[in-house]
């Protein structure tokens, strides 16, 4: 069973749209749904499949991050679960940037979870292991 959720919030200062584009810029949702959470709405965007994450797999080559990507995504899992997060204000501009704590994205994180069967092999398939940047092996999609 696969299933992406990347979720985000939309603060009062902020515009939907753009939010939105963040959350785009590297994913590709089948649903989006939108619930309200104090003051603010919470954009909740789904797929039912890795293909979903393919902006993302390009972009970490191109911005050469895989290193750092690496590192978060590991930290992140769990039996069955990849978990991290991306600071908006960067993905609105079409950069990756992870951080570690919530505080470190000052509009809010975008929250990703990745539930597979095989977190190992999603991780190896985004963020294979490299040598002066480069992966040493690049795996299919699993």
């Amino acid at each position: 069973m696969t299933k992406v959720s990347v979720e985000t919030e939309v603060r009062p200062s902020e515009v939907r749209d753009k939010v939105l584009k963040a959350v785009s810029n590297f994913f590709d949702h089948e649903e989006l749904r939108e619930e309200t959470k104090g003051l603010g709405v919470s954009l909740i965007a789904e797929a039912s499949s890795l293909r979903s994450l393919i902006k993302l797999h390009s972009a970490l080559r191109q911005q050469r991050i895989l290193d750092a990507a690496r590192k978060h995504m590991l930290n992140g899992r769990t039996a069955n679960t990849v978990s991290f997060m991306l600071h908006k204000q960067a993905a609105a501009v079409g950069k990756l940037s992870f951080v570690d704590v919530e505080s470190e994205s000052p509009c809010g994180p975008i929250r990703v979870f990745i539930l597979h069967d095989n977190p190992t092999g999603v991780i190896e398939w985004l963020a294979p292991k490299t040598s002066r940047g480069v992966p040493i092996r690049e795996i299919p999609m699993p």
